[in-house]
């Protein structure tokens, strides 16, 4: 459309040249509009959960975004809570007198580092120990720092330790001054460092194949127009008040064949759907992603917050035998508890578990008092509580099977059988958790075992079974033992080909085989974030667009992998920045519900192409036909109008309602590429059945008077316009909407037709027809009828040439590719070069480098 600006202007047609930039303005417009309306829909949304902070700022404590923190503020960090930056911390929150130790802990530690290199490793050998825990400082809080390392178990940090932005605070509450804010912090970093690989995409590439393939073919159109034009003995420029001449046909041509309105309509449907999504708690980050996700065949999910509750629950427990199962629910929740005046910091597991065992929590209202907690030690691998009630101490316990045992020498038989559950429990993929119980300074009485089990969400199963209709194959990765992963397949129907996830490193697979493991397995267990990415990698060599799920940041590369990225509900700030799609809400009935909503958009913006391109076509079938046959062509005014009328209509298509398909879409672009050909070739020989009967003595399809150039723009605009009801399908009723935006085009095209607005002079073709034309270019109400008539009949030979179409199977599979597709050659060469590794040796003697080819040394070598 640039160009017929261009062009216009070149031939001083300032009507239509002002006509053609208020077109490219207005595109612009709407597309600007409408991407903003989606863009302000998720910064709200974003706002809403943006990260708070409680700052100590002019002497009082304060609540404030996290953006809004500057390096030198002083944050409380507190258990529960999201560290909001980096942060070194400075003492504990109920002690703020050590700041004075911290700042001696900080002057000792700049004299250590200030030092000679010689001198520290002296004194490093000397006393390495001693220095370096005396410089360490008193423990404050303890830090979830899986995220970033991967670590599972929470982390001690001491007074000048940094605690890092997006971590968790487990335990303590303390003071500790910004170091970085979020934009600069080591999770900010790598996240920017994510966000800076950018690619083309693959809608835009689509996008682009299309737009360059009517390029070309309206170049050739032009080429055949001007051939035609030279036997017609046309001149390059003149007349200049005339469409017939060799530029006139070039711009003709230009504006009907360059789809202007195509990246607006496909953007303006991306971005509506973007923000019905962002209603659903989706953040659609990058438009494109929409499209991906439509075509999303496999789902690599996580269990633990996606297909589980992430919350552990207790199953039914094994009692010792002559002990009660209400005492040792009693004992469980005494164990894990600080404070029982209100049974509330015991754990949730154990809160949620009393309600099955109501005279459980009837003993534990009974005056309790704890005298001493000792939480949870990663060395003892238990919890211990020593409480009294009615004069009477009990010392309550829980934790592994191994380390209540190791309390007392228990009987033989009471330990045989502990350890029988305890097996059998874990075969089934349950975590153990032993009770025991000391009154006053008698011998321990062991109660039983907990087998606890972190279960399935509720609508897990059946949106399971519902992913598998459309198409989806569900995947699910998990850092969790192959006991558990498969104890969850099992229950969820996932399948039971669970693999460790060892079987891609170390398994002695290669090749195709390790190929055909991971697209044939129904998940894997003991996986890390490099094992998500090759899982991906293979999964797209074998031709799958596959959608992944994370939240850590080592999740960050394959979120960027994926054809389609998703950051689970609580996701890192880095894993949320590599992810094309962020879900605010857990589980995967969530993300289930965003790829029926994707494939509904995919299906608007296919009908639209499918419609743009038959348009096209028709237009260019039409006019070159006729400028070579009888040397007649529309108006540039009127071939203005067709454009901008059929952009008009169409914008509202983003608006329309639309069904989703039962399995993973995909262009099919031979498929649409042969309906619009064959659209375009039935709307065309329309339009000449128009022209034709005009010839006819009678004057045709003329009734009274008319004028071959309105009857001409009417016929194309109703049929043009009337054609995105065929190419959406008739699945569902149409949106108001788009009835209401075309049926207002339709009434301004017939206005134009009845009074003859921009219709000119008679053109003079040869032959000459015999119709009577009017010379203000109207046309009667009659006539105007009759057309609508015949539109109507063309529009319903189009529908049913459409739907037959789509009911051949050859054509329907048309351009579908193959999802499940293996090159052995190459997966096999690479697997081999994927085992070398370049050797670098030095000669001391001669001083010289030599570089030799080897093999990689296997990793359990390494790890000996």
């Amino acid at each position: 459309m640039e160009f017929a600006a261009i062009l216009a202007a070149g031939l001083r047609d300032w009507v239509d040249f002002g006509v053609i930039i208020g077109i490219l303005m207005l595109n612009a417009t709407v597309g600007w509009y409408q991407e903003k309306q989606a863009a302000d829909v998720v910064a709200s949304l974003k706002g809403d959960i943006a990260m708070k902070a409680q700052v100590a700022r002019d002497g009082q404590e304060q609540e404030i975004r996290a953006r809004e923190i500057v390096p030198g503020d002083i944050i409380i960090v507190e258990e529960g809570q999201v560290i909001p930056a980096d942060a070194r911390l400075i003492c504990a929150y109920n002690n703020p007198s050590a700041f004075a130790d911290y700042q001696e802990l900080q002057q000792r530690q700049g004299e250590f580092f200030s030092e000679k290199e010689s001198e520290r490793e002296s004194r490093e050998s000397d006393d390495d120990d001693e220095g370096h825990n005396d410089l360490k400082g008193t423990s404050l809080v303890a830090c979830d720092q899986s995220s970033i390392t991967g670590e599972s178990l929470a982390v001690d940090k001491y007074m000048g330790d940094l605690v890092y932005y997006t971590t968790g605070c487990k335990r303590g509450k303390a003071f500790a001054v910004v170091t970085a804010s979020a934009k600069n912090s080591f999770v900010g970093r790598t996240a920017a460092m994510v966000q800076s690989a950018k690619d083309q995409g693959h809608f835009n590439a689509i996008m682009n194949s299309i737009g360059t393939a009517l390029l070309v073919t309206v170049v050739a159109w032009i080429l055949i127009a001007w051939i035609g034009g030279i036997f017609h003995h046309l001149m390059v420029a003149t007349p200049e008040d005339s469409s017939q001449n060799l530029l006139h046909y070039a711009l003709i041509l230009l504006i009907i064949g360059v789809p202007v309105g195509l990246p607006v309509v496909t953007t303006a449907t991306l971005a509506v759907g973007a923000a019905y999504l962002a209603k659903q708690k989706a953040i659609v980050q990058k438009l494109t992603a929409i499209e991906s996700l439509a075509g999303v065949d496999i789902l690599c999910s996580d269990k633990t917050g996606t297909l589980t509750a992430n919350q552990l629950s207790i199953r039914e427990p094994y009692v010792a035998e002559g002990q009660d199962v209400n005492w040792m629910m009693a004992v469980a929740a005494l164990a894990s508890s600080h404070n029982l005046k209100s049974l509330d910091p015991i754990d949730k597991v154990t809160v949620l578990t009393l309600k099955r065992y109501p005279k459980a929590r009837q003993i534990l209202q009974k005056g309790w008092k704890t005298e001493k907690f000792t939480p949870f030690d990663p060395v003892s691998k238990r919890i211990t509580s020593v409480c009294s009630c009615d004069g009477t101490q009990y010392t309550c316990v829980k934790g592994a099977p191994k380390a209540i045992l190791a309390l007392t020498n228990f009987s033989k038989e009471t330990v045989d059988l502990f350890k029988q559950k305890a097996t059998e429990f874990a075969r089934r993929g349950f975590r153990s958790l032993g009770v025991a119980v000391q009154k006053d300074d008698e011998g321990w009485t062991l109660l039983g075992m907990l087998p606890m089990f972190d279960p399935p969400r509720e609508d897990t199963a059946q949106t399971i079974a519902e992913a598998k209709q459309l198409g989806l194959n569900v995947k699910m990765l998990t850092g969790d033992a192959i006991a558990i992963a498969k104890e969850t397949c099992r229950m969820l129907a996932l399948g039971t080909k669970v693999y460790n996830s060892q079987r891609l490193i170390s398994g002695g697979l290669s090749g195709v085989m390790q190929h055909d493991l991971v697209e044939r397995a129904d998940g894997f267990a003991e996986v890390f974030p490099e094992h998500k990415y090759q899982v991906v990698e293979m999964l797209q060599q074998r031709g799958h667009l596959t959608a992944m799920t994370g939240d850590g940041v080592n999740d960050a590369p394959s979120l960027k992998k994926a054809d389609c990225g998703i950051a689970v509900e609580g996701a890192s700030e880095a894993a949320q920045t590599a992810a094309d799609i962020v879900f605010l809400e857990p589980g995967l009935s969530t993300i289930v519900d965003a790829i029926k909503v994707a494939r509904q958009i995919f299906q608007r913006m296919k009908a639209y192409v499918q419609y743009r391109i038959a348009l096209c076509l028709h237009l260019e079938i039409y006019l070159v036909t006729s400028m070579v046959i009888i040397n007649e062509t529309i108006r540039v005014q009127l071939v203005v109008f067709l454009a901008l009328f059929a952009d008009l209509a169409t914008v509202a298509v983003a608006y329309d309602n639309a069904h989703y398909e039962a399995r993973p879409v995909e262009w099919q672009l031979p498929k649409v590429w042969f309906v619009s050909v064959v659209l375009g070739i039935l709307l065309a020989m329309g339009t000449w059945v128009i022209r034709g009967s005009m010839f006819l003595p009678n004057g045709g399809i003329i009734e009274n008077f008319g004028s071959v150039q309105e009857i001409l723009f009417l016929q194309v605009s109703l049929t043009e316009n009337w054609l995105i009801f065929v190419t959406r399908g008739g699945r569902t009723w149409p949106s108001w909407q788009l009835v209401g935006a075309i049926f207002g085009v339709d009434v301004i095209a017939t206005l134009f037709c009845l009074f003859g607005w921009l219709s000119g002079p008679p053109e003079v073709d040869d032959p000459a027809d015999l119709a009577l034309q009017s010379a203000s270019g109207a046309t009667s109400i009659v006539t105007v009828v009759v057309i609508w008539a015949f539109s109507i009949g063309v529009t319903i030979v189009l529908a049913l040439v459409y739907f037959v179409l789509n009911k051949i199977p050859w054509v329907d599979n048309l351009g579908r590719h193959t999802r499940s597709r293996s090159d052995t050659v190459m997966e096999n060469i690479i697997a081999h070069l994927s085992k070398l590794a370049i050797e670098h040796e030095k000669d001391a003697v001669a001083g010289t480098d030599s570089y030799h080819l080897t093999t990689k040394q296997v990793e359990e070598d390494e790890g000996e």
